[in-house]
């Protein structure tokens, strides 16, 4: 919300089948590359929640097939195997024997809770409560840091609390204090500029759907991931408003941007077969930023791949911080026009921007 009135006064002044469940066989694990993707659930079909780098450690929780289910800070979360591996190993599930879903590997930490008192403070954002004592529940309220919540039992390793939503569970282990994140955009100012709106729908799809729309949800998914791991994200309009392009690109400079990122999505009607995602700069210091972009897009999407390079666009041309503007796909092709409108194949964009992102920051 405090975003939401921060970008409005800006804009004001500036007139804009089966699977076994198993218990890991080791505490911890550690993880073998960078930006492997934490999802909400043991599949590629489960949303991305976050990403673990190269090196970190987390304590297992239990292992399902070829996806273990770890610790995070505040929240817990699926990795697969193919990245990660156990004292220095990868995973052979065929080794751990088949039991329930009790947690039996728990870091040694010391939660900040007393067994003597009769409430909770809760230590980070969006902290699972559990509808009951195991991760086989399914999550019925997310806790905000500061949240002092009534104890009225406990579990095992599990507090049973009172929410807003009722009684639920929180993990004993989710109670300690950790470290700030390390996904290098905590702290990030980052502008977010969807392309068109208002009256200017931009491209017209092969069935009708409109550029600004699209642009307006491609543009909220990033939002919400990149608050996720931190960033402060700036949205240049809202779903309804149409703001200059002088004005998009004053909104960047005047802030403490660390990125500017314009989202497009192309067309030719006349030529109905074409694909393929670009990545456009204007500065030539901030063609870096483009290459991890449009390099991390493609591998995420497995669109064709149209590279990156030199755009004479107002919104990058006018702005003196690292900026870059996408062409996301070709609405004019049927087949891509559908695929956009699809939440999954729109969190995969959001993964190739935000892994382009890490990349970039990571070595500047």
């Amino acid at each position: 919300m405090r975003q939401r009135k921060r970008i409005g006064i800006i804009l004001t002044l500036l007139l804009l089948v089966m699977s076994i469940h198993i218990t890991a066989s080791t505490e911890e694990l550690m993880v073998q590359e960078d930006n492997v993707n934490v999802r909400s659930g043991p599949g590629t079909n489960y949303e991305v929640l976050g990403q673990v780098h190269a090196d970190e450690t987390y304590p297992i929780l239990q292992q399902q097939g070829d996806w273990l289910e770890i610790q995070l800070d505040g929240y817990t979360g699926w990795v697969i195997s193919d990245y990660i591996s156990l004292n220095g190993n990868n995973p052979d599930s065929s080794t751990n024997s088949e039991s329930d879903s009790t947690i039996d590997s728990v870091p040694a930490t010391s939660p900040v809770y007393d067994a003597d008192v009769d409430a909770i403070t809760i230590q980070h954002e969006q902290t699972q409560i559990r509808k009951g004592p195991s991760t086989e529940y399914d999550i019925i309220y997310f806790a905000d840091k500061g949240d002092r919540l009534e104890v009225t039992g406990e579990v095992g390793e599990w507090l049973q609390v009172k929410t807003d939503e009722g009684e639920g569970y929180v993990l004993k282990a989710l109670l300690v204090k950790k470290t700030a994140s390390t996904s290098g955009l905590a702290g990030k100012t980052i502008v977010i500029d969807p392309g068109h709106g208002g009256d200017d729908s931009g491209a017209i799809g092969a069935n009708d759907s409109l550029e600004k729309d699209l642009t307006y949800k491609t543009a909220r998914e990033l939002e919400q991931e990149l608050t996720m791991l931190g960033a402060e994200v700036i949205m240049t309009r809202d779903e309804m408003t149409f703001v200059s392009l002088s004005s998009r690109a004053t909104v960047s400079n005047v802030l403490d941007t660390d990125a500017f990122i314009s989202l497009h999505y192309n067309s030719v009607p006349d030529l109905p077969d074409v694909t393929g995602i670009g990545t456009y700069y204007y500065h030539d210091q901030y063609e870096p930023l483009a290459r991890y972009i449009q390099t991390e897009l493609i591998k995420e999407s497995g669109d064709n791949d149209r590279g990156m390079g030199f755009g004479d666009f107002q919104v990058i041309r006018q702005n003196a911080k690292p900026g870059v503007l996408i062409e996301l796909g070709f609405i004019s092709n049927p087949e891509i026009e559908q695929l956009l409108l699809t939440n999954a194949y729109q969190k995969k964009l959001v993964t190739g921007i935000v892994n382009g992102l890490q990349h970039y920051f990571a070595t500047n």
